[in-house]
């Protein structure tokens, strides 16, 4: 495969502090590119429509660290992209990312978001849903604007896989004999299609041999899956407690995650009928969930080393990841993606 094109990112800076993740590190060194990524968002958000910008603002200040345009912009870079079509390509996938939070927040009828009331708590469900299809459209703006047909294919193809997967999960919700390719066919669509296309659209952008994107591609598909199975773990797991953040939300809302998914085949091959009965009345028929099923389920749970198998095949898939940018030539750049890899499964920990 083609090597990149030599980058200015190669010279090294000096070594961060230990203490700094691998994103705060991409943040740093994608600064500038970054602020200008937010213009265009602020900018683009803006309508004579009060709530929209209004509505908007209000998701967009809600935290995060706005990785998936930052996997932009980082690909871009790292392929040697010295234009301005990435700016947008970022802001439209960060558009792409809070619609279908918007829509998802509707559709599980959330009342929290990162910590805070969601925006359809505030403004309610017609609002968070029609000013969801307006950053869709925002978006789809942004993608014209590069006049690129492939980073138009790229990006409307993931805007239609996530909303497949949308309607995958509510078939699985509540369903106790759901399978593991079932669940990993909703992560792919949900969540690791947008960190894929994110990925791949630098390459291209860049004018990049078709094997770099197909790598990118690949980095930010697998990087996508961990990042969501370890976003599951965290549900049932006591470390998220400690870093102040709730606890049993998809247990509350009856959706079948890894771990569960995993405790449920472990009833099963020990003849744990209680434990199997246990499960269905508390996913089936959340609203018969009653004070101390979380609990219960936290420990079924780790009797079965449910959430250290599902960090495992996180490792796996962060692997994958890390192997995809094998194509590239070292340097700081890269292997602080390769980093942000390993920060996305050690969240577990």
């Amino acid at each position: 495969m083609t090597a990149a094109a030599p980058q200015a990112t190669d010279r090294r800076s000096p070594a961060p502090s230990p203490a700094a993740s691998a994103v705060e590190r991409l943040t740093a060194l994608l600064a500038d590119d970054m602020a200008a990524v937010n213009g265009e968002i602020l900018a683009r958000m803006d309508s004579p429509v009060a709530l929209i910008p209004q509505l908007a603002r209000y998701i967009v200040a809600s935290g995060g660290k706005r990785l998936r345009p930052l996997l932009t912009l980082a690909a871009a870079r790292l392929c040697g992209y010295g234009g301005e079509d990435h700016v947008r390509l970022a802001a439209a996938v960060e558009f792409i990312h809070t619609a279908t939070l918007l829509h998802d927040d509707v559709v599980d009828e959330s009342g929290m978001r990162r910590g805070k009331a969601s925006a359809n708590e505030v403004f309610g469900n017609e609002a968070s849903v029609l000013v969801g299809d307006f950053l869709f459209a925002r978006s789809f703006q942004l993608m014209v604007a590069t006049r690129s047909v492939e980073v138009l294919r790229i990006l409307s193809n993931a805007a239609a896989v996530i909303a497949e997967g949308e309607v995958l999960q509510l078939s699985i919700r509540n369903d106790i004999s759901a399978t593991e390719p079932a669940y990993l066919q909703v992560v792919e669509a949900k969540t690791a299609a947008l960190f894929a296309a994110a990925c791949e659209v630098g390459p291209v952008v860049a004018d990049r041999p078709a094997g770099e994107a197909a790598a990118f591609k690949d980095y930010g598909l697998n990087l996508g899956i961990a990042f969501q199975i370890i976003d599951d773990v965290l549900d049932y797991s006591a470390h998220q407690a400690t870093l102040g953040k709730a606890v049993g939300d998809d247990f509350r809302e009856g959706k079948l995650t890894l771990p569960v998914i995993l405790a449920l085949r472990g009833a099963d091959a020990t003849a744990a009928v209680e434990e199997r009965a246990f499960w269905a009345r508390v996913m089936e028929s959340p609203d018969r969930q009653a004070d101390g099923d979380l609990d219960h389920a936290m420990a079924l749970i780790k009797r079965h080393g449910a959430l250290e198998a599902s960090v495992s095949r996180a490792w796996d898939y962060a692997a994958k990841a890390r192997a995809a940018l094998g194509c590239f030539a070292p340097g700081e750049l890269r292997e602080i993606l390769l980093d942000t890899v390993d920060a996305a499964v050690d969240r577990a920990y």
